[in-house]
């Protein structure tokens, strides 16, 4: 596997200024398949900790990105594990974690908390310098219609397996919460789910909504009057909370190979049109470059509350109603 496809960026993200993503799992391999992922369906669900790449693939990966854009005078303030399915997944992930330590850069790493049960995932945890969690609801049946999970896993399990490691944990903790419209924005959920996240006291909770095309087409963001009560309630219970809901921006980092950069970054960021004629522009290229990779089936070109993405077109990537 190519360091393109391991690694993409640096990005904007929203909570951790410009990073610098590792991609350690295939495409959509993942304990959830959850209604709002803005990467489409799982292709393949599993619950299990697996081998997928050789951990020397991922550090050389890393290092040499890290080289590169460095060379081109760029910042990174985090290395992140966010790949394109679940990063605890990883059987490799803990030796991943202490060899790319030694980088000194800060290093975070986004799970849907789905193995967090595990001891061997929470020892592997406490070594990233900042671990954000997802808690979308601690109703069952909320959870399950937002997350969908595989089949295997226990609700009750991973809310106990989080409360251990925000206890023992010495790092920076983060949560954050989705809201749907319709499915986990209702008072019950949120009182409920906000005493369960002020409980782990973390350092901030988000609480956003889906900025980018989610996996189902029915998917809609919660609306305004939802937001606010949520904020609301969260705020009640948790001493910091903030709302994600805007665009994280266009300042997304080039390496000089233009349509490779591209290609990675979509794999797993959904690019909005006009951040992507920005990119373009920075690099010297036209929109030419853009209509040969849709043309080559290389990119998936789709529309999200009247603006325009484009995504890498992946094997078996899917949008679908209501299933």
């Amino acid at each position: 596997m190519s360091e393109h496809n391991i690694t993409f960026g640096p990005i904007p993200s929203r909570r951790l200024g410009r990073s610098v993503g590792i991609n350690n799992i295939p495409p959509k391999i993942c304990s959830y398949s959850c209604i709002y992922c803005q990467i489409g369906r799982a292709i393949k669900m599993d619950h299990e900790r697996r081998e997928y790449y050789k951990p020397e693939t991922v550090i050389e990966a890393v290092k040499d990105k890290v080289e590169k854009v460095h060379q081109a005078g760029e910042q990174i303030d985090y290395l992140t594990f966010v790949p394109d399915g679940e990063s605890t997944l990883d059987i490799n992930l803990g030796r991943e974690i202490r060899e790319i330590k030694q980088l000194g850069i800060p290093l975070a790493i986004i799970t849907n908390s789905s193995t967090i049960d595990r001891r061997d995932v929470r020892r592997e945890l406490k070594e990233v310098d900042l671990v954000s969690v997802k808690v979308d609801s601690v109703i069952r049946e909320i959870w399950k219609k937002v997350d969908r999970p595989h089949k295997a896993l226990d609700l009750d399990k991973i809310l106990e397996g989080l409360q251990i490691f925000a206890r023992d944990y010495k790092g920076q903790l983060i949560t954050e919460t989705m809201l749907i419209d319709g499915v986990n924005e209702g008072t019950e959920n949120l009182e409920k789910t906000a005493r369960f996240i002020a409980g782990l006291n973390p350092d901030t909770a988000y609480v956003s909504i889906p900025t980018r095309p989610p996996a189902r087409t029915d998917v809609k963001p919660a609306g305004e009057e939802a937001i606010n009560q949520a904020f609301q309630i969260f705020s009640k219970e948790i001493d910091r909370v903030e709302m994600l809901l805007g665009y994280e921006g266009n300042a997304f980092a080039h390496s000089g190979d233009t349509e490779n950069d591209i290609l990675s970054i979509t794999a797993v960021h959904p690019m909005r049109e006009d951040a992507m004629e920005e990119f373009l522009r920075k690099d010297g290229k036209d929109w030419k470059l853009i209509e040969k990779l849709v043309n080559e089936d290389k990119l998936l070109e789709t529309e999200f509350q009247g603006r325009r993405f484009y995504l890498r077109k992946l094997a078996n990537r899917q949008r679908t109603g209501k299933k």
